[in-house]
């Protein structure tokens, strides 16, 4: 068993595919018509055939009551790895991403939390070396 698909809710498919792919350098992945949304994915570069993140409409009541309380609450819908935090904290901050946490460190990970403009908090995540 793998994982294939994994998604976050978006209150804006077009504003959440450039900020994805713009700002966090995703690559597009699937961009299908679905009645009035669509079918839209990003891949890592680093992985191109690997799990695709599905920025999902939020047009549901209780996807987007749930978006905004997670957000509220300061809990990230997502969290990405990254190698070098410190370094991709440095690069999003010119970039002018709005982070709501520092990059922390915590035992065996240290982690950054930003606003993805999009309705979600998404935290990055370095393994710190043991």
């Amino acid at each position: 068993m793998r994982i294939e698909l994994t998604g976050v809710f978006v209150d804006n498919q077009d504003k959440a595919l450039k900020f994805y792919t713009e700002i966090l350098g995703f690559q597009p992945k699937h961009d299908i018509p679905v009645g009035a949304f669509r079918w839209l994915t990003v891949v890592s570069p680093e992985n191109p055939d690997g799990a695709e993140l599905l920025l999902e409409p939020n047009d549901n009541p209780a996807s987007s009551t749930f978006q905004q309380a997670i957000f509220e609450q300061g809990i990230p819908a997502t969290m990405f790895g990254v190698d070098d935090i410190q370094a991709e904290f440095n690069r999003l901050k010119e970039l002018g991403v709005e982070f709501f946490m520092e990059p922390t460190e915590m035992e065996m990970v240290t982690i950054a939390i930003f606003n993805d403009t999009c309705g979600n908090l998404i935290q990055i995540a370095q393994m710190n070396e043991t």
